[in-house]
């Protein structure tokens, strides 16, 4: 069994390997019961953010840990793989500017992913 952070690199690992722009992950825990971890990316386009969140789930399943939902997926402009400790938010642009996760989850501490990933 891995570690919810463990979990998380492995996400971000998949997604920096794809080229995901502005890789971000919150530690929500301490704010919320709903995870340990937001992981939130943005894909160049609807294509790129399928590419994303498939390396992610296969990365995912490999390492044992398959994802419990997705959502999302058909509009291609943000789509939710839940891990239960870990939410991975994949998003165009435009609508990761519009929902603005990181302004709306402030209170949560922001993970230095240059540790994670290289």
């Amino acid at each position: 069994m891995k570690t919810p952070k463990e979990v998380a690199a492995i996400a971000a690992k998949a997604l920096d390997d794809k080229k995901g722009v502005d890789i971000s992950l919150l530690e929500i825990a301490q704010v919320t019961s709903l995870a340990d971890h937001f992981l939130i990316c943005t894909g160049t386009s609807s294509t790129h953010v399928k590419a994303l969140c498939d390396a992610v789930e296969e990365a995912l399943d490999e390492a044992g840990e398959p994802a419990l939902r997705r959502e999302g997926h058909r509009s291609g402009t943000w789509v939710l793989l839940d891990y239960g400790c870990l939410v991975v938010h994949v998003f165009t642009e435009e609508t990761r500017q519009f929902y603005d996760l990181e302004r709306l989850w402030s209170d949560a501490k922001k993970v230095d992913l240059e540790s994670i990933l290289r």
